[in-house]
């Protein structure tokens, strides 16, 4: 009787490995030998899996989005408010073994995506999660009464953008120089000086 293999299951698993070569050795690595070895297949069942280089690109990094949607699902956000707002934007920071890998990996498709377009829809919806979070981040604040009144909310949520961002990307290239409990340090100082000095501590 043949073997049944779960279709879904193996492209899961390929997507994986892939993963795992690109943030070794960047996209340069991410080669269909390279990658197949690193499943533990053959091309020809890899190609089985994914027709072409690009899919199964497009697939790892959909693969990242899903993760990252997933911990959202099960974040567990029940107050004091200013903390859920803080989690929810520590979710986009490696702050643990898995965030570390989806940014590496997120890393090598942004540098590859200057010199190849084509990439460029990938690291946006990326992007677009970031923005939403800061987005979030500050409604939140503001419809708590949190927020200090007067602020320029779309300039707030720009700076946190740009912050969250350069933190993730400052950790990647120098974790020696700026540790994980300075990253969050960071994050917190900057939405306390967002809000009302005796708001911030309910």
């Amino acid at each position: 009787m043949p073997k049944i293999v779960d279709h879904d299951k193996q492209r899961q698993r390929v997507a994986e490995a892939a993963l795992r070569v690109i943030q070794r050795g960047g996209l340069e690595k991410a080669t269909v030998r390279n990658i197949a070895e690193e499943a533990g297949l053959s091309v020809g069942s890899l190609r089985h899996y994914f027709t072409s280089q690009a899919e199964l690109l497009a697939f790892c990094m959909n693969l990242i989005i899903e993760r990252i949607e997933e911990r959202f699902s099960t974040l567990s956000l029940k107050g004091p408010v200013f903390e859920d707002v803080k989690q929810v934007l520590m979710q986009f920071l490696p702050m643990d073994e898995d965030r570390t890998m989806e940014m590496e990996v997120w890393m090598s498709f942004v540098a590859k995506s200057l010199v190849y377009p084509e990439l460029r829809i990938m690291t946006d919806n990326m992007y677009d999660g970031l923005t939403k979070a800061c987005h979030y981040a500050v409604d939140t604040l503001v419809a708590h009464k949190l927020a200090k009144p007067g602020l320029d909310l779309d300039y707030e949520k720009e700076r946190i953008y740009a912050l969250v961002d350069g933190l993730a990307i400052h950790h990647i290239m120098r974790p020696q120089q700026l540790a994980k409990e300075k990253v969050e340090r960071i994050l917190e100082q900057h939405l306390r000086s967002l809000c009302l000095n005796d708001k911030a501590m309910d």
